[in-house]
């Protein structure tokens, strides 16, 4: 059973990224970035595709110079997920990006030149009905904002926001989403809530330079989950110092936590004691590894004893209690047997395969 803990998402516009939409009634959507030279395409590709393995919806990919935005092309063509350009400062990437077939562009349009060059986007652009993401970062506010606010503010970054927001608009292009990141959750959260409040654009969520996996995810999780439970936010990534493939998993534990989306396996499991009958901690992590390519919901409640497990098996779609003379298997809430020491991750991961219709290597099953 379902218990909502989030306010009502925020209305915004909806805009398309390649096939996946952002805002409106779409999904909250998961992304990541890819830390390859983007100018090696085979290894770029091969990180797209182990990040849309885990599950990321969008992929950045970051376009330095014109040889790393050339090879966005057969990027583009063999990518499993769409695909948005990283630009800073020099307009001519953008529109290479754009005939590349890239499906969004990340840029700040005050930074790439004066009016006639942002027009050139945009008009590129709107051709190809590109949406543009203004990301805002507190460590690279514009110095006349830092001068007259005296440091990076929620209030600056927002005022950032507002000025790039109205370039575009001035040029009637409205197919936008918004970032405003800081490292700290305090800023974070006030910007986000603070220019929720004046437009009704998407907004991207993150920490910006949030740490390395386990302080950068209880940093997000932290920062994303209060604005989300808010109702703000429409695509979120998790920045961290680590495989960008976490960030995909971790994105994607925050929204299952805030029963907000549900991908993959639900792993219920004790945090052990001298009660525990079999290793918990080996055996989730080993179902975790095992696991990682099940896309379809299901839970999995994963107890080294008596005293919580038969009640956690009953509210889950397959169980183990830890127990003397072999472990309890609950399905659908009803034991069902008992599994050997020796054959309860491959048991337990083949009835979780056969439940979603998925083996290994990945399958086809829904959101």
């Amino acid at each position: 059973m379902r218990h909502a803990i989030t306010a009502p998402r925020r209305p915004t516009r909806r805009i398309a990224v390649g096939s996946v939409g952002v805002g409106g009634d779409s999904p909250i959507s998961v992304q990541s970035m890819t830390n390859t030279d983007t100018r090696d395409a085979v290894a770029t590709l091969a990180q797209v595709r182990a990040l849309a393995e885990a599950g990321a919806d969008l992929v950045r990919i970051s376009c330095p110079d014109w040889e790393a935005t050339q090879a966005l092309g057969r990027i583009r063509r063999e990518s499993p997920v769409p695909l948005i350009a990283d630009i800073h400062f020099d307009y001519r990437l953008a529109l290479a990006a754009l005939e590349q077939g890239v499906d969004g562009l990340r840029l700040n349009p005050g930074n790439i030149g004066g009016r006639e060059r942002v027009a050139e986007v945009v008009r590129a652009a709107r051709e190809r009905r590109v949406p543009i993401r203004i990301g805002v970062n507190a460590g690279s506010l514009e110095k006349e904002l830092l001068e007259r606010f005296g440091e990076p503010t929620p209030e600056a970054m927002v005022e950032s926001a507002l000025n790039h927001i109205r370039i575009l608009e001035d040029l009637d292009y409205r197919e936008i989403k918004v970032s405003l990141k800081a490292s700290g959750v305090g800023m974070t959260v006030a910007a986000y809530r603070l220019l929720a409040r004046q437009v009704d654009y998407p907004l991207h969520l993150g920490i910006t330079e949030a740490g390395g996996l386990i302080p950068g995810s209880v940093k997000s999780a932290v920062g994303l989950g209060l604005l989300l439970a808010e109702g703000i936010g429409d695509t979120l990534r998790v920045s961290l110092s680590a495989d960008p493939v976490e960030e995909v998993r971790v994105g994607f534990e925050i929204l299952k936590s805030l029963e907000l989306r549900f991908r993959g396996v639900n792993i219920i499991s004790c945090p052990t004691c001298a009660r525990q009958r079999f290793p918990v901690i080996e055996v989730v992590a080993a179902l975790e590894k095992r696991l990682a390519h099940i896309r379809t919901p299901i839970s999995l409640s994963v107890i080294g004893c008596v005293v919580n497990g038969p009640g956690e098996a009953r509210e889950s779609a397959i169980g183990v209690v830890g127990g003397d003379g072999g472990h309890l298997l609950y399905l659908e809430g009803e034991t069902a047997g008992k599994l050997n020491p020796e054959e309860l991750v491959e048991r337990l991961a083949q009835l979780v395969e056969q439940r979603a219709g998925e083996g290994r290597g990945g399958g086809d099953g829904t959101l």
